[in-house]
């Protein structure tokens, strides 16, 4: 036997010492993550549609990560957020409350608990997002250039008497806002870092893992940017534009091959599906969906970008009855005009309506289930939850590859 202080013991130990030290360092850097996009990033859904998500026993584990069972906030120490909207800077471990203002919630919820799940690691997100805004103004990426007014843009100005400088001014002014916000409340933060998010470690440090994209409303429904929207090739310059963004966000955030997954705009579901009123812009909203997915399938994004189709998280059965309650409520407005109805006799006559034409769950759906418009994916949190699933599904595939 050897005494521990041998010329054997000690050459074994200094041979370990490597090895000991590797362990000792192994823990991963902090991944960040940034959420970025208008009012859908944002979040629409008020919380107490959650309760919605009980009425469906496959949404039962969205459900387990947004609320305790006695249905008050759930918080996830692993997950940190720290969120910059139109309601200001606001911080904190993940829970509800981080949506478009402290009563709501939009995809960060289940995007953020899902990933940690599957990363099983702590998380930082960083979410920039507001409403209203445009990619081809608001978001446009200095590697896109400024502005370029059409001819025929500049013509129907002129018809309508603008000032065409002040107008163009104006536009200057106003490209590119809400990219260089974006980046610089990530650098913000970022310069922060070790003093914002608790379970942060310096000597380990941190990484730029992922973006995620939830925006296109306002792109999708500007017909003077786009003046043959709904025709093929009608948002060309969509696509262009997005891609040019993807790149500039890795440089200015020097993340090379930074993973991004971009939500597809799903509001009203697969198009194939419209009906009725719907039918009218199943072109527009499909031609804008394939060009919003259209960079993904660039071979410089291959394997680190993904389009998720968010028309797969729409709810047909709540929307089904949106509709049918929506129609409900503009012949009360039609019979009321005529009978010269007060809001008071109106309402009376809607609730009676519903008693009659819809059933037990179809009523509780519309009490538990929607709290925005159509265009804010119904203000669910059914549906903007699952979007946020489905992000950090495919989130965890790109950083799988």
């Amino acid at each position: 036997m050897h005494h521990p202080s041998s010329p054997v013991r000690v050459t074994i130990l200094l041979l370990l010492l490597p090895v000991l030290s590797g362990v000792a360092s192994a823990a991963p850097p902090l991944k960040i993550f940034l959420l970025a996009g208008q009012s859908n990033m944002e979040g629409h859904a008020h919380v107490r549609t959650i309760e919605h998500l009980a009425m469906q026993e496959e949404s039962r584990p969205l459900m387990e990560a947004m609320v305790q069972p006695d249905m008050t906030p759930k918080t996830h120490p692993r997950v940190w957020i720290s969120s910059l909207n139109s309601q200001g800077i606001q911080s904190g471990p993940l829970t509800t409350g981080y949506g478009a203002n402290r009563e709501k919630i939009g995809p960060e919820l289940t995007f953020g608990y899902f990933l940690q799940q599957r990363l099983g690691e702590p998380i930082l997100l960083i979410k920039t997002a507001w409403g209203g805004k445009s990619l081809h103004t608001d978001f446009r990426p200095p590697g896109a250039g400024p502005y370029q007014f059409s001819e025929a843009e500049i013509e129907r100005l002129k018809r309508e008497g603008k000032d065409l400088e002040e107008v163009q001014r104006l536009k200057q002014e106003a490209t590119g806002v809400s990219y260089r916000a974006m980046v610089a409340y990530v650098r913000a933060v970022l310069d922060r870092i070790a003093t914002e998010v608790p379970f942060y470690d310096p000597q380990v440090g941190y990484e730029l893992a992922g973006v995620a994209w939830l925006q296109g409303w306002n792109d999708m429904v500007d017909a003077t940017v786009y003046p043959q929207r709904g025709q093929p090739g009608g948002y060309d310059e969509y696509s262009t534009l997005l891609a040019q963004w993807i790149r500039d966000v890795r440089k200015d955030l020097e993340a090379p091959n930074l993973p991004v997954v971009i939500g597809v705009m799903g509001v009203g579901g697969p198009t194939h599906r419209y009906d009725g009123e719907q039918k009218r812009y199943a072109a527009i909203h499909q031609t804008f969906r394939d060009a919003m997915a259209a960079p993904a399938s660039l071979p410089e994004f291959q394997g680190r970008v993904i389009a998720l189709r968010t028309e797969a998280y729409w709810d047909l059965e709540l929307s089904g009855v949106v509709q049918r309650d929506a129609k409900l409520v503009q012949e009360s407005k039609r019979v009321g005009k005529e009978q010269q109805w007060d809001d008071k006799a109106r309402q009376a006559w809607v609730d009676a309506q519903r008693g009659e034409s819809f059933t037990e769950r179809e009523r509780e759906l519309l009490r538990k289930g929607v709290s925005n418009a159509e265009f804010h994916y119904l203000g669910s949190s059914r549906i903007l939850g699952g979007i946020g699933r489905g992000m950090a599904d495919a989130m965890g595939d790109l950083i799988s590859q």
